[in-house]
């Protein structure tokens, strides 16, 4: 058993010994997941551009389409600011120019909240007409097929507790790298 260990081991040593991004096993590791971190983001937005072509919401971007399912979470009206904070998101002013592309399509609405100065938007009845189109196609293609997969709502629940914790650490190292002075060149 120690020979099997020792072993596998160093094919993991193998596996990451030679790359800058991962000098260690646990550097390994934690590379692997970034890496696999990415493949998944794309393969998600591929999947949520074409969920929307077929589902009568062709020609919206993947944040468009991402922001008209937030705005309709809850059926309440959202501020840009509350879509920026429920996506971990810092950048306002693409939030609202994706905000007036979804009115001129008659997709959202803009209403004014009481007792607020900001505005809120909410879903048009289009918009929600197309938005349950895609919540059903997304259930027989997507959701249907996971049910297949051994244990598969407390692997999600997991993934999700997890995935929270890394964005939590990633945003704290990000704040901290801020006070970092660029390497530049001469260096």
């Amino acid at each position: 058993m120690v020979t099997k260990q020792k072993n596998r081991q160093q094919l993991d040593e193998a596996h990451y010994r030679a790359w800058h991004l991962a000098r260690s096993a646990h550097e390994a590791n934690s590379t692997d997941f970034e890496w696999s971190v990415l493949r998944f983001q794309q393969a998600f937005e591929r999947w949520i551009i074409q969920l929307a072509e077929i589902t009568g919401l062709a020609g919206l971007s993947y944040v468009e389409i991402i922001i008209i399912h937030v705005i309709r979470m809850q059926d309440r009206p959202k501020t840009a600011a509350s879509i920026a904070r429920q996506l971990n998101r810092d950048d306002i002013p693409n939030i609202q120019y994706c905000l007036r592309k979804l009115v001129k399509m008659k997709l959202c609405r803009k209403v004014k909240e009481t007792g607020n100065k900001t505005s809120a938007y909410e879903v048009t009845e289009k918009g929600k007409q197309l938005t349950n189109s895609y919540a059903e196609v997304r259930r027989e293609i997507l959701t249907e097929q996971t049910k297949n997969i051994d244990s598969v709502d407390e692997k999600l629940r997991e993934a999700t507790k997890v995935i929270s914790l890394l964005t939590g650490l990633y945003d704290e190292a990000g704040r901290i790298s801020a006070s970092y002075s660029p390497i530049s060149a001469d260096r």
